[in-house]
């Protein structure tokens, strides 16, 4: 007696036995990118973000994405630290930013930190650096041409529709739209001795005198050649030097596009040469009341 199966009975066995296979492989895959992130929980290897250990005399520089932030670090770094300069080689070590380090190593990193987080009721100190959205705007097309997140091309109306919807690229959706973010800190924190507003086009005026405001909230008290080292080493020319020669040491530029700079033009009022009249409406009437809250024109 022949034991040997019809043809067609042989291939459904092997495509059953090749699912099989398959199904086993996807679930092996799946597990073996839980126990992987599971780890780098365990071993402290995910980035802190909001899930930060704050402690009682931490400082935090927070603001909107492209806002002045990463000027603020070089510059609130080089007045704290005399002795050595602020440069992209070291200012996440000196002035770390919360989403790159995971929180055991942030533990015993000097606390003046970066963050773009909406509202956190934990952060004791808080220097919030406000600006223009129609700056923030254009800043934002810029940087995610730079980053790869949109190509070259992309229409600039487009973007601020999804610029104003929080529909640009998940990071930043999270926190909100430009508007939610700012009001989430002003509403719930304006009148607090320990938190200052700052608003970019005031430090572009006169980064000399914010500095010296600034001092108190800080905790030092630094002498006018202190300032002005602060602000010769925080200047636009500097940190546009330093970025071309540091820039693959930098963890926010390595890999971007090199043609389009991190530092760009540093200025208020660029709005009004890359915005057209339907992007500018559209930021306006959505945003308009609280532009004139904090004095920009329309």
């Amino acid at each position: 007696m022949n034991s040997r199966l019809p043809w067609w009975k042989v291939t459904k066995k092997k495509r059953d036995f090749s699912g099989r296979r398959r199904r086993n492989m996807k679930r092996a895959i799946r597990i073996g990118r839980y126990l992987k992130a599971v780890a780098r929980t365990a071993l402290g290897g995910v980035p802190a973000g909001r899930a930060l250990t704050v402690f009682p005399n931490d400082l935090f520089l927070v603001s909107y994405f492209r806002s002045g932030s990463t000027w603020s670090q070089f510059l609130v770094g080089n007045l704290i630290q005399q002795e050595t300069p602020i440069t992209f080689a070291n200012v996440e070590r000196m002035v770390p930013l919360i989403y790159e380090l995971p929180d055991r190593v942030l533990r015993n990193s000097p606390r003046i930190l970066k963050s773009h987080e909406c509202f956190d009721p934990r952060y004791p100190r808080v220097i919030y650096i406000l600006r223009d959205p129609r700056d923030v705007a254009v800043s934002f097309y810029y940087y995610n041409l730079k980053v790869r997140v949109i190509a070259d091309g992309y229409s600039m109306d487009e973007f601020v529709a999804r610029f104003v919807a929080a529909n640009v690229v998940s990071y930043a959706d999270r926190v909100g739209c430009w508007q939610d973010h700012v009001l989430s800190w002003v509403r719930l924190r304006g009148g607090d001795p320990k938190f200052r507003l700052v608003r970019y086009e005031d430090l572009l005026t006169d980064p000399g005198k914010e500095l010296a405001n600034l001092a108190p909230l800080l905790g030092i008290e630094p002498t006018p050649g202190q300032i002005a080292r602060a602000v010769r080493l925080s200047s636009v020319s500097h940190m546009k030097s330093l970025e071309k020669q540091q820039s693959k040491q930098w963890v926010t530029t390595k890999g971007t596009r090199e043609n389009i700079p991190f530092v760009r033009q540093a200025k208020s009022g660029e709005w009004r040469n890359q915005l057209s009249a339907r992007s500018i409406k559209v930021i306006e009437d959505a945003w308009g009341a609280t532009m004139r809250e904090f004095g920009y024109e329309q």
